[in-house]
């Protein structure tokens, strides 16, 4: 179908766009020869993940069990949860899908390990896991070297367990606009991380792995010389809050091209300088932002409720009629993700195929 017959609100997928951002990220993690492990919760599809790993990365990650569940039943068979996973029935259900794929997870607690291996134990498994650190994101992971050894060596005297590494992700330097500033926030990560590696080594623990890095960052993690793998998702979409972020030149980011749209109607239009359309809250996440109106920067997007977008036509009155179709570039392109059932993948202007949003929802 032609993507004018699509009904509204769409989430839609530009192939072009989206292929050639796959393609030169995987391409820069093996010239730097890294591990790719693109994060799903961007995306929360199947199709993409089966797709990444078919380009050469080694798995995903994913946060919650139940979205590791939705794409391990799909077929993806190296998942990291790259978050901590507490609770007896969230454990048991980790553990048992260890038995279907491999599983690796994060732990900032003992008494964490100690559960965690005991649901392992359970279901006769081995689940990899790695010591999360807060390398500057304030928010899980443990502190210093001597949490990191204490935590490796009980995971390591848990028969159901493997010490695999450190998880050294730092969220918060995602964002941080100035290019100079993020490269800093990294270096202090990479900094800690190595740290922690050189303590272990010295006590006679092997790190194998640190993985970590964003879209935002993972040039300066990559160049840092301690990452081991990276962990980028919102490069296969990208939005309008990674657009805020600037380059060496002090200019808009730009290696990554918008590839994720939702698509919506003009569906009134009656005063001067208003256009109303369909896609409010429940269609385009606000979180991090109004999305962008794509290909018209004097129409803007100014505010929201559950089903309507109100947009700013002042500068640009004869732009958009009744009936016609724009498409928006989402402020965080994850959330706005998790409010479809599907992704419409169209190429040109043709509809080309219908992709599963297998683990919308999936919290967890």
């Amino acid at each position: 179908m032609a993507l004018t017959e699509i009904d509204t609100p769409a989430l839609l997928i530009d192939l072009d766009a989206y292929e050639r951002n796959i393609i030169r990220m995987q391409s820069f993690a093996d010239r730097a020869g890294l591990a790719l492990r693109p994060h799903a919760k961007t995306h929360k599809c199947a199709v993409i993940a089966r797709q990444q790993m078919a380009m050469g990365a080694v798995g995903v990650c994913c946060q919650k069990v139940s979205e590791a569940e939705a794409l391990a039943f799909a077929g993806v068979s190296d998942i990291f949860v790259s978050n901590e996973i507490v609770g007896a029935a969230k454990l048991a259900r980790l553990a048992a899908l260890a038995r279907l794929v491999r599983i690796r997870v994060c732990v900032d607690d003992a008494a964490n390990v100690d559960d965690l291996a005991r649901a392992a134990q359970r279901q006769g498994v081995e689940i990899d896991v790695l010591v999360e650190m807060d390398v500057g994101a304030g928010r899980c992971g443990v502190l210093t070297v001597d949490e990191v050894e204490s935590l490796a060596r009980r995971i390591e005297t848990r028969p159901a367990l493997r010490f695999k590494g450190i998880q050294a992700y730092h969220g918060a330097a995602q964002h941080v606009r100035d290019y100079h500033q993020r490269s800093n926030a990294v270096d202090n990560a990479a900094a800690r991380a190595s740290s922690a590696k050189d303590h272990l080594h010295r006590q006679g623990i092997e790190c194998d792995v640190i993985t970590g890095a964003g879209t935002g960052t993972y040039p300066f993690e990559a160049q840092s010389g301690v990452f081991t793998e990276l962990q980028c998702g919102s490069y296969v979409f990208m939005d309008a809050d990674y657009g805020r972020n600037l380059n060496r030149s002090g200019e808009p980011f730009s290696d990554y091209a918008n590839s994720l749209f939702v698509l919506t109607t003009v569906m009134s239009k009656n005063r001067p300088g208003l256009a109303v359309v369909d896609a409010g809250l429940k269609a385009v996440s606000v979180d991090s932002g109004l999305p962008l109106v794509h290909g018209h920067h004097q129409i803007q997007y100014v505010a929201a409720s559950d089903e309507h977008g109100q947009l700013d036509t002042s500068g640009a009155e004869d732009a958009v009629d009744i009936g016609s179709s724009l498409t928006l570039i989402p402020g965080h392109c994850d959330p706005t993700v998790n409010l479809y059932d599907w992704f419409v993948a169209y190429r040109g202007l043709r509809v080309v195929e219908l992709w599963p949003i297998v683990a919308r929802g999936a919290v967890r």
